[in-house]
């Protein structure tokens, strides 16, 4: 063999071995953390009892007599059994003494509760308590010297670190998924704006909800709650309930038998591109005030609407997902310092943090009133609100004017009829010829933020014509 041919086999052979260790080091054994953390991952039967049927119900009577006219003499149609619903999820034991940790829509509704172990042993549960906003729920099984998942550090995770998911898709006990973090600090909204998910690739299916999200070192750093999917299957996106949150939650159900979440008491929306020009910021970022909760915290420490947080106790705002998390962890009584963005400058205010009540629900009217003003550059008719019609919203009576129809620029940015205008930049308008007044100057690439009610919320909406609106 040339020396050539033994060069070019030597450098074949040495490609080859790099390759085979690139593959371990992209592709982990995971055979010794799962053989680690299996024992302590359950299955969980949610057993949601059939109804009865109501006294006095069958085929009796002048019921009989109907059944027979249909079907015949020769008998009466069988009528269907009720049957138990049963659903399956996963969890996992966090106690030796039988304290385990789910997703709450795993257990939402269930009349009984099993949890099966991979020992195939089997216990009745008991529901300790759930929070719907967390989606995380806790049980206990009357056991002793259980083996438990140790609970990890979730907000040390980065995007790129190898995790493994350990549950029961479609029934499929103890079935072993892994996958990377995608992303920290994910909003999913779906009325869980107090969590800060955990985004992987790991897949994850029917089944999956309520298992552990598991680091390389062996700990529970979350609990894999729901997918995105237009097929109802996983798709690549996956998320998770950071286990700080969950341990939290856990924790006050055991201490206090509910959940205590701070609140600032505003409502907020994203800094858009438009928004942080119109307003005077270097860039979007923080999260916009669009609403002040009467004698709440914020309005108690000078917050106002068209203010931007750009911080909460140190921590800073990015986008305005990140504050509700924030502040939902925060005990009620806690003075927090918030930064916010006003009138081109940054101003630094202490807010005593509120208890986040049982939320309610007002609703706004779609009717329509006289005294309108035609449509301008923005593109909206407005009309007067009748005194029913404020009484009903809870708005003073100089406050705010009715859209009546909307084109051109209004219609792009989203604004539809029975919005509410209460602000122009930030004067407030309580008639449609105040509303014409602050709009009359309106030229095409101006951009016009405008505090709109909508519902039961207020939201700013940023208008900007153009030249052949």
């Amino acid at each position: 063999m040339s020396t050539m041919i033994r060069l070019k086999t030597f450098l074949a052979l040495l490609l080859l071995f790099q390759g085979l260790a690139g593959a371990a080091l992209i592709a982990p054994d995971f055979t010794a953390i799962v053989e680690r953390t299996a024992p302590a991952v359950v299955n969980i039967e949610a057993i949601r009892t059939a109804g009865r049927e109501p006294q006095g119900f069958g085929p009796s009577g002048e019921m009989e007599e109907l059944f027979r006219r249909f079907f015949g003499e020769p008998g009466l149609p069988q009528m269907p059994i009720p049957r138990d619903q049963v659903s399956s999820g996963s969890g996992f034991i966090i106690t030796p003494d039988g304290f385990v940790l789910t997703n709450h829509h795993v257990v939402d509704g269930a009349d009984r509760v099993v949890v099966k172990m991979a020992d195939r042993r089997e216990f009745d549960a008991r529901i300790v308590g759930t929070d719907p906003a967390s989606d995380v729920a806790l049980l206990k099984i009357e056991a002793s010297d259980l083996p438990t998942l140790k609970l990890g550090d979730s907000s040390k995770l980065k995007p790129g670190e190898w995790v493994i998911a350990i549950g029961s898709p479609f029934g499929f006990e103890h079935s072993v998924t892994a996958g990377v973090v995608s992303g920290t600090g994910r909003s999913v909204g779906s009325g869980q704006q107090y969590v800060p998910f955990i985004q992987t690739d790991v897949p994850i299916n029917r089944g999956n909800s309520g298992g552990p999200l598991i680091n390389m070192a062996g700990e529970a750093v979350g609990i894999n709650s729901q997918i995105f999917s237009n097929t109802g299957g996983f798709m690549g996106l996956s998320f998770a309930v950071p286990i700080e949150v969950a341990r939290n939650v856990a924790d006050q159900i055991r201490e206090k038998g509910r959940v205590i979440r701070g609140r600032l008491g505003v409502n907020i929306q994203e800094v858009t591109r438009e928004f942080a020009k119109t307003l005077g910021l270097e860039r979007p970022r923080g999260a916009l005030v669009s609403g002040i909760v009467p004698g709440s915290a914020a309005e108690k420490a000078g917050i106002r609407v068209q203010d931007v947080i750009l911080s909460f106790n140190g921590r800073e705002i990015l986008r305005s997902s990140e504050l509700p998390p924030l502040v939902g962890a925060t005990p009620p009584g806690t003075r927090a310092e918030v930064e916010v963005f006003r009138d081109g400058r940054v101003r630094k205010l202490t807010v005593v943090v509120d208890e986040l009540p049982a939320e309610g629900a007002l609703a706004a009217s779609g009717s329509r009133s006289g005294g309108g003003a035609a449509a301008g550059r923005l593109g909206i008719v407005v009309e007067a609100l009748t005194a029913e019609q404020r009484e009903r919203l809870g708005l003073k009576q100089d406050e705010g004017v009715l859209i009546a129809g909307v084109s051109g620029a209004a219609a792009r940015a989203g604004l539809r009829p029975g919005d509410i205008v209460l602000m122009v930049g930030r004067d407030k308008v309580g008639s449609p010829a105040e509303f014409e007044r602050r709009t009359r100057g309106v030229k095409p690439g101006d951009t016009v933020m405008l505090l709109v009610r909508r519902g039961d919320q207020t939201v700013f909406f940023a208008v900007t014509p153009r030249e052949q609106d």
